[in-house]
Parts: structure tokens; sequence; C-alpha cells
């Protein structure tokens, strides 16, 4: 049985996409800052008749945690790195402080940099290995350029800067792994409907699941190293740089 481990997966996208991979016959990992919630996720999907899944407790900001994860789990096909934080919705490129910087981060990229390289081995015994990074159009160097792009009335500079090094990382850490059985790619969920956004957007979490369990189940002929948002640019198509 193939296996995979969604971070931030107790609620909304992530919680979605790993009931997908429940239901494709993986053996699931559910990563979670507060175990308890995690396991009550866990309970909430077993209710729905899936039984391979586990709550972890990984709190993707912290290497210690994300250390002892990486012990509690000895395979691995799939990575989905879900967890992401706004940062709160007050922020300039003038007056916002370096820390509230650093503080997002911490786990929207380095968070990222610390689950990928603790599981990269695990990958690499995998015959066909997944990395899938959650990232945002919002994220798109080209769209936010248009300083009169009407999809962007307000920017979050932090959130945003954020997920740009993020889909950095992705292009980069696909031209590591060029020539393998690999396929690291970054997906937008499109403006979703959650506790993130405050229920506000134009999708649902169930179809923000799909976008990005399609990437985390594509095949051996599919792409890597690109960004994708289906919402934004419908398939193939991928969102500009």
């Amino acid at each position: 049985m193939k296996s995979a481990l969604v971070t931030g997966a107790n609620k909304g996208i992530g919680f979605e996409v790993a009931k997908i991979l429940a239901q494709k016959g993986f053996f699931v990992y559910l990563g979670c800052r507060n175990l308890a919630l995690g396991t009550a996720a866990v309970e909430k999907l077993k209710a729905q008749g899936l039984q391979h899944i586990a709550a972890v407790q990984l709190d993707v900001s912290s290497q210690e945690s994300v250390d002892a994860a990486r012990k509690s789990i000895q395979a691995l096909d799939v990575l989905v790195n879900n967890a992401g934080i706004a940062g709160g919705f007050e922020q300039s490129a003038i007056s916002s402080a370096a820390a509230q910087y650093l503080s997002v981060y911490e786990t929207n990229v380095f968070g990222v940099v610390r689950v990928t390289q603790a599981f990269i081995d695990l990958l690499k015994q995998s015959s066909a290995p997944r990395i899938v990074n959650v990232s945002t159009a919002m994220a798109s160097i080209s769209l936010a350029a248009d300083l009169e792009n009407s999809n962007y009335p307000k920017r979050y500079v932090i959130y945003q800067s954020s997920k740009a090094a993020l889909n950095m990382y992705t292009v980069n850490l696909a031209y590591e792994l060029r020539g393998t059985a690999f396929k690291v790619n970054a997906v937008c969920p499109g403006y979703t409907k959650t506790d993130f956004t405050g229920h506000q957007g134009t999708s649902t979490a169930e179809e923000a699941g799909q976008r990005i369990a399609k990437y985390a189940l594509i095949g051996e002929d599919g792409p890597t190293g690109k960004f994708f948002s289906e919402e934004y640019y419908p398939a193939p198509a991928t969102c500009p740089w």
C-alpha cells in the first residue's frame, strides 16, 4: 500500500486532500500541529468508512517536531506540503516589521524545507515519489507586477512573497531531482471557502482538494517543476511566474 503525508490536514483543504488520497487507496498520515484535533479528524474520516489513516503530531515550524514525525513514519510515496499561514491581513511593504515576515516564512517556507528534507530519504525509496507544495496565484510576479490589476485590490506582501519563495524552492527542488522518478510541483488550490479565508471564496474545500490531489496522483509522464493554478488558468496551462 502506498502512503502519503499531508501537513496541516486536520481541517480545510488539507483534510480534503487526505480524504481523497485515502479514497484512492493510500495509507494517509494527517500531519497536525495539535494532535487532539488530528485525532478528531481521523475519527471523522473513519466514520466515513476510511480506515487506513493516522494522525501525526507535526508542527512544521519546529525542527524537533518534524524530526519526531519522521521517526514515526517508515515509508512514504507522496508528500503534500499544505500547512501555511497568512500572517494577518494588515501587511505593508513599508510598515510591516521584519519579525512579521519571519513568522510567516517560518511556516510557509522554512517549514516546507524542514519537512521535505526530513522525508526525502523515504521518498527516494518510492517507485513513484510525488511532492506537491500548496501555493497561490497571488505569488505570481507577472500578475502582481500589473499595478492596476483588478485581481489585487489589496496586496498582502508577506504572504505573497512567502509563497513566491516557495515557488522558487519548488523549481529548484525539481531541478535537483531531474532525471529521477520524482514529480515536484506547486499548486494553487484557488480562492477557497475555509477558515483561512473567513469562509469567503469561489471554490469549496472539496474542489480545492481535488486540484491538489490531482498532482499527487500524476503518472510517470506527468509534469515536474511547474506551477498550476487551474481556477485562474484552466488545465493544462500553467500560471505565468
